[in-house]
């Protein structure tokens, strides 16, 4: 983690959003609303499922996944950035800046793959609804889960473990409102291009593998559904299908527009902007474009209050 004299630093210090004071106070209140909005409605989904019998298939099961995941990396983000707002120093030790990013790219690569999963859920269930029961057994959606889990993990240890072994002699000024990979990378004393070809490389491979999978699942669903002749069958299909692709798009677009843009074009100002949407803005969209307006997800919650108000 040294070379020479130069030590790894105790703290970072982030430069946050804005320096403007008078913008601190009403970025807190907005950014804290928009927090508090993603805890409660992906925390609120991930119990309705938990608690609804008729939500118990592999599709909620995904979701369920998909707002847990929302909810820790915003929390992984948010709280520090609207601290940061209310203090001068916007100081994050080495151990935390590590811990920081090590949680964000775990969470993101496993958003990522389970993107993937969700369409193939999707696939099964529309083009193979007699073995969708036997294909997305309880096991295959653990494993499934699992694996999105387990290949954000071994990616978070690959370029967490780049990270440590980078020396920070000329500057601890990060800036970015969060310890994100590229701005690290931008104050590094060490050469970073071992680094940074890992992260192009590790992130092209899962990045178009998701996109891949996506692809050819709802080429093969669109193929479907244009032989259904039941309308109402054929809206539904493509009503759920619709949220996933605005949740796939909003995803893998912004990431895509972060990680995959020419190098000239690099803007650490615009990087900052866009990587609030996707911790803060993404969290927020996601339940309210793909769970809460879902006719299922509603009768499920009529269900839940109906019953709480019947025992009381």
């Amino acid at each position: 983690m040294a070379a020479g004299n130069c030590t790894a630093p105790i703290t970072f210090i982030l430069s946050g959003l804005t320096d403007d004071p008078q913008l601190q106070i009403p970025l807190f209140v907005l950014f804290l609303a928009m927090y508090i909005t993603s805890l409660l409605t992906n925390l609120g989904m991930v119990a309705l499922i938990n608690i609804d019998l008729q939500l118990h298939t592999p599709m909620y099961f995904f979701l369920q996944n998909l707002a847990l995941m929302d909810a820790i990396y915003s929390t992984v983000i948010t709280p520090r950035m609207l601290m940061m707002f209310l203090v001068e120093m916007k100081a994050i030790s080495y151990a935390a800046c590590i811990t920081q990013c090590f949680s964000f790219v775990l969470l993101i690569i496993s958003e990522c793959l389970l993107l993937a999963v969700m369409a193939y859920d999707r696939y099964v269930a529309i083009c193979k609804p007699l073995l969708y029961t036997v294909i997305m057994s309880k096991t295959t959606c653990w494993s499934l889960v699992k694996g999105s889990y387990l290949w954000g993990f071994l990616n978070s240890v690959i370029h967490t473990g780049g990270l440590l072994k980078l020396t920070f002699c000329s500057s601890n000024m990060v800036n970015h409102f969060f310890c994100d990979i590229s701005p690290l990378f931008q104050i590094s004393s060490s050469g970073t291009a071992v680094n940074e070809l890992l992260v192009f490389t590790f992130g092209s491979l899962i990045e178009m593998s998701s996109i891949t999978a996506i692809s050819i699942s709802y080429v093969l669903i669109i193929q479907t559904v244009l032989r259904i002749r039941s309308k109402e069958r054929k809206f539904k299909a493509f009503s759920t299908c619709a949220s996933h692709l605005m949740t796939v798009t909003l995803f893998h677009g912004t990431i895509a527009f972060m990680y995959f843009r020419p190098a000239t074009s690099y803007s650490l100002d615009t990087d900052k902007v866009v990587s609030l949407f996707y911790t803060v803005a993404i969290p927020v969209l996601n339940p309210l474009i793909y769970s809460w307006r879902n006719k299922e997800v509603k009768e499920a919650l009529r269900r839940v209050t109906a019953t709480k108000v019947l025992l009381h």
